[in-house]
Order: C-alpha cells, then structure tokens, then sequence
C-alpha cells in the first residue's frame, strides 16, 4: 500500500524539485518512483506511481496539490448542471503518460516481480469531486447523495465507465493486477453503499475483467457490510484492521484476500509489530490467496527500515 511516498528519502528528494502532478506527468520519473520501493523493501510486487484523482484533468475539474492540505479541485461538482457537462474522452489519449509509465517499469522491472495499476472506485472519485478536497465528514457528497439521487447515480455512472476503462487500459499497457480504491466507502451505512455505490462499484470492475488480470476490490471501514463490498466484485478483497483477518475470511467465502495490518503498527517497537504480524499470519493458516498487506497507505513518518523488517518477517513465515 502506497510503496513510495513520503517515507523514502529517494521519494522526497525527487518531490524537493517536482511536483506529485510533475511526478504523475513524466512517463520516466513515475517509473523511476515505481521501482523505487521494489529493491529497497524487498517487496512481492510493484504498484504503479500515479494519483487515482488523474481522471478529473480530463474531466475539466481541475486538479491541484496544496501544500500540507492534499488534493484540491478547481471547479467541483454542484448540481445536474455539472454533471451534465462532464466530457466523454478516450482514456489512452488523455491518461496516456500513465500508460507509459506503466510500460517504462515494466520494462525494468524483474520478470517475476508482478506489476500493479490502480484507480479510484466511483464513490470516492465523487467525493472528492463534490466536497472540492478531502473530508472528514463528507456531508456535502451525503447531501447530493440524498437530495439529487438520480443525479448522483448520473455521475457514479459516468466515473465508473471511465474507472473500468482506465484499468482496462493500465492491462493492456502492462499492469498483470489491477485495484479499484474505494478508499472512504466506510462512510457509509451498508443500506447506503448497496443502494448508492455498489451498482457503480460492480460496473467499473466488469469493465476491468476484461483486461483478464486479477482485479483487487479495496475498502476501509467495510466490516459492516463487507459481503456486500464483496459481492460487487473482484477476485481479491481487501479488508482493513478493523476486523479480524480469520472473520473477514469467514463472511466472504473462498474468495483471495488482501490485508490487514494497522499501519500505524510500523510505527510499533519491533515486538509490538511482530506480535501484530504473526497473529495476522496464524490467522491466515497459510491459506492459498492471501496477500499480506497494510489495511490502508504507509505513514509518511514511518521508518524504512520498519516496513522492510515486516516484509522479511512475512517472507520468513
């Protein structure tokens, strides 16, 4: 989860001469952030240096990173209006540098180190694209939600055509696995999600599966409704630590599953993190399908050299 970053001094000398956006532009600095964390940490598998908000510069809204405030867009979402105006545009053409991105790593990167393209899911692409930014309590995205539903489910509509083939695209250019982020879908009641969200999630990743790679469906906060996230999708399901790695399992079935330890663990003395990671390996029995992997993105804070001694402790056993 989220490999390179602010943790990595590489990272941040590259960030003390280029912008994220610079980063996310340039085909060759992408990749070079992408492989990046691979020798450093040791890791199973490469994911892709990109931003799921890229969508939205082709959508017309604007996209811009506030230093210490995160991602803000120009020109958010409103009303029907807005939604109406949203442009149609082909995903090679406009997001083609990520494609390129990808192709360059891949190229680099050794044969059997897999390689990973993501997106954002619908929902939280219109969050971000109703609140204007980030947010704690998303009333506006609920109020839209609630107000306007035929409009909502509109624009869920639209942002998941575009997901489903951005994935579809990251295939073809060389991503072996894809994932579909739904990052702030816990907001959410499981009412809610399966009336609101979950059509919208299940149409994006049915228009993935036609890359035929392994597509991963992940989510914070979805204990509650987790065979409902589930059912919209995926072949791996990724769950956080806010429920217990065996019980997850046994909610979803024979489904491959993605997690799920606390990140803030990393920032554990060493036995507290170890503790941590062997109850999450006992509890997976050396089950096949399991992806052992942080419940959501590495803290900025933390050290390197904590989140290597938790990969070699996964590979040890």
């Amino acid at each position: 989860m989220r490999q390179a970053g602010r943790y990595m001094p590489q990272y941040r000398k590259l960030r003390q001469r280029h912008s994220i956006l610079d980063l996310c532009h340039n085909p060759e600095l992408a990749a070079e952030v992408t492989l990046q964390p691979v020798a450093r940490l040791g890791v199973d598998a490469a994911i892709a240096f990109a931003d799921i908000l890229l969508p939205f510069e082709a959508l017309r809204l604007g996209l811009s990173f506030t230093a210490g405030e995160g991602p803000h867009i120009d020109r958010p979402i409103r009303d029907a209006a807005d939604v109406e105006r949203l442009p149609t545009f082909n995903v090679d053409a406009e997001l083609g540098y990520v494609m390129e991105a990808i192709r360059l790593a891949r190229r680099e990167l050794p044969a059997d180190v897999p390689l990973i393209g993501f997106a954002g899911a619908p929902f939280t692409l219109a969050s971000y694209a109703i609140e204007g930014g980030a947010s704690r309590t998303f009333t506006k995205t609920k109020q839209f939600m609630y107000q306007t539903p035929d409009t909502w489910h509109l624009l869920l509509n639209k942002l998941a055509e575009v997901v489903g083939k951005f994935l579809a695209a990251q295939a073809r250019a060389g991503a072996q696995a894809l994932q579909l982020f739904d990052s702030w879908v816990g907001c959410l009641s499981p009412d809610d999600y399966r009336t609101y969200v979950q059509p919208h999630s299940r149409k994006a990743l049915a228009l993935a599966s036609a890359a035929k790679v392994p597509l991963i469906h992940f989510g914070t906060g979805t204990a509650t409704f987790l065979e409902d996230f589930a059912a919209a999708g995926g072949d791996v399901i990724s769950v956080d630590w806010r429920i217990p790695l065996d019980a997850a399992w046994a909610r979803i079935g024979e489904l491959a599953i993605q997690g799920n330890l606390e990140p803030a663990a990393l920032l554990a003395p060493a036995p507290e993190c170890t503790r941590q990671v062997r109850d999450i390996l006992a509890r997976a029995e050396r089950r096949p399908g399991h992806i052992f992997n942080l419940g959501h993105g590495i803290l900025p804070e933390t050290d390197v050299a904590a989140v290597r001694a938790v990969v070699d402790l996964v590979h040890g056993g």
